[in-house]
């Protein structure tokens, strides 16, 4: 069904989105085969049918099955990429696979995180992109980014009316899993701070795993 409002600000671009959800596959596809769940080409065609799926419903207006097969790309993502990084935690001390091929996955590992939870605040904050699109400006989400505090007056011409798009999520997702924690939007609502805390979770654990990897080869 057709979303009946009509834009306000011209609609946001999705292809940012599109690429990192075809990144987190092609790094999926690199991992070695004991730290793939099932057939790695399993994985690679159920997030291509669902990007299809998410695409074709943007295309077509239906912004509720594009809404519901975004969050069900992004789970599944979340899923996938969690398992993963189990296998890899119970492979660190039996040594299964070579010192450097554990660097790599791991290195893979922590920047899927980064591209899956930038999926996650992107579709989630606001109400999400489609809900972003048919307001006016961004006046209030669940992070408080630096361009939300202050006056139209102080705005360059090109800035009025700003509203956060993928690469500002990617911004905040990429200093979550550096800093642990977001570095220059504070966190507003629960959801936010809940997801905030799982993704630097997983990225200290990859870390650790990077260290002591590292000390193992040295």
């Amino acid at each position: 069904m057709t979303d009946p409002q009509t834009a306000l600000d011209p609609p946001e671009a999705r292809w940012p989105a599109a690429i990192a959800i075809i990144a987190v596959g092609g790094l999926y596809a690199a991992l070695p085969a004991s730290l793939a769940v099932g057939p790695r080409w399993l994985f690679v065609l159920i997030i291509g049918v669902l990007l299809v799926v998410n695409i074709g419903a943007h295309a077509a207006g239906k912004y509720q099955l594009n809404t519901l097969s975004g969050h069900l790309l992004a789970g599944i993502l979340t899923l996938f990429m969690v398992w993963s990084l189990l296998l890899l935690v119970h492979a660190l001390p039996s040594h299964r696979e070579a010192p450097v091929t554990m660097l790599r996955s791991a290195a893979a590992l922590w920047i899927t995180n980064i591209l899956v939870f930038a999926l996650w605040y992107w579709r989630l904050d606001a109400g999400g992109p489609h809900q972003r699109d048919i307001r006016l400006g961004h006046p209030s989400g669940s992070f408080l980014f630096a361009q939300m505090t202050l006056r139209d007056d102080d705005l360059p011409p090109e800035m009025k009316n700003w509203s956060p798009n993928f690469v500002d999520y990617l911004f905040l997702a990429f200093n979550t899993s550096t800093a642990f924690s977001p570095t220059d939007a504070p966190v507003m609502s629960r959801w936010a701070k809940l997801l905030t805390m799982a993704q630097s979770a997983i990225s200290l654990t990859i870390v650790v795993i990077l260290a002591a990897r590292a000390v193992n080869i040295l």
